[in-house]
């Protein structure tokens, strides 16, 4: 019996070995799948910090092919010297109607004057013409003068020169009253100032800064703004009936020399957090996120001074991909 007993003994020994050793290397296998996925979940090897505190975001080929991406370079554009305000759409009437006013002054005077000559020639051929009709007339004409002057300055000191100058005739009087323009005030924000008197402008309004649309520059605002305490423009829209109280931007443009920077595709820009980001690929497999100031809108995008050169190569799909990957690597959500 001890035979058989050692026997049955030793069988269930190297079955249990046998078991041991096919087992064993799936365990170990299963906990290296686990690191790995760990690991990966963690997105420890794709975002990174440069030593100036910039994101970089690492991404291997095949990750940027499974995520459609394309870049372009970036190219350089120049822009006439110009500086950033904001303002709003005028309410023309009141305007107009010192201008209707003024021109009942006028045709008062002509014909006050035309009465005064008329008298005064007659007193001077002694004909049946007192003295005291001839200075009633004359105090007429006089009074009509003082109207208009009074007009002439209220305009002035509510509109500036160069709009006071205006007659009921001009185009610009036509384009208000038949709401084809629209008169806005640009304040440049405080501390702001320009080296040379501005030569024209562009608008938009506040909620669509890349529709802009010419302006023609009408001088200095004659009064401040309390809430705005810097420097202010009046700009006529020609054609472009923007709402009244609308909040509009505006770029007053200077003479100088013009400013160089980069024209960047509208399809390249990310929002995050109330800022303006692009990626620009660095390497193979790295990507810069930087923020930017918007400029200047143009036709195919933004022009833009600042934080970018010529020929890097941003990206225009994807971008938003980028971003997303990106909160997942510092464990946030976009």
């Amino acid at each position: 019996m001890k035979p058989i007993g050692l026997s049955i003994a030793a069988g269930l020994l190297i079955g249990a070995a046998v078991t041991w050793m096919a087992l064993t290397p799936r365990e170990v296998d299963n906990k290296g799948d686990k690191k790995e996925e760990q690991a990966a979940s963690k997105g420890e090897s794709r975002v990174q910090h440069g030593p100036q505190g910039e994101t970089i975001l690492r991404l291997n080929p095949e990750d940027q092919e499974h995520a459609g991406l394309k870049v372009v370079a970036l190219e350089a554009a120049q822009m006439a010297p110009e500086v950033k305000g904001y303002g709003q759409v005028l309410d023309p009437g009141p305007l107009l109607s010192l201008i209707a006013e003024r021109e009942t002054a006028k045709a008062a005077l002509k014909a006050s004057a035309k009465e005064f000559e008329r008298l005064k020639t007659l007193y001077a051929q002694e004909q049946n013409i007192s003295a005291r009709a001839l200075e009633t007339a004359e105090a007429a004409m006089k009074r009509d003068q003082i109207l208009i002057a009074s007009i002439q300055g209220r305009m002035i000191i509510s509109w500036g020169k160069i709009i006071a100058q205006k007659s009921e005739t001009d185009p610009f009087v036509h384009w208000l009253n038949a709401q084809e323009g629209a008169l806005a005030r640009i304040d440049l924000p405080l501390g702001e100032s320009l080296e040379s008197a501005p030569t024209a402008g562009h608008l938009a309004l506040a909620a669509a800064e890349e529709h802009k649309v010419p302006a023609e520059f009408l001088g200095m605002a004659p009064n401040a703004d309390a809430q705005m305490p810097g420097i202010s423009f009046l700009f006529l829209l020609e054609h472009h009936p923007f709402p009244i109280g609308a909040p509009v931007t505006g770029w007053v443009v200077t003479s100088g020399a013009p400013q160089s920077g980069v024209t960047v595709p509208r399809a390249a820009l990310v929002r995050h957090e109330g800022d303006v980001f692009v990626y620009i690929k660095t390497g193979d497999t790295t990507f810069e996120r930087r923020a930017i100031a918007l400029g200047h809108p143009m036709e195919d995008g933004w022009w833009v001074g600042n934080g970018l050169k010529p020929k890097e190569q941003v990206v225009i799909v994807g971008a938003q991909q980028l971003l997303s990957e990106e909160m997942k690597g510092q464990g946030t959500e976009e």
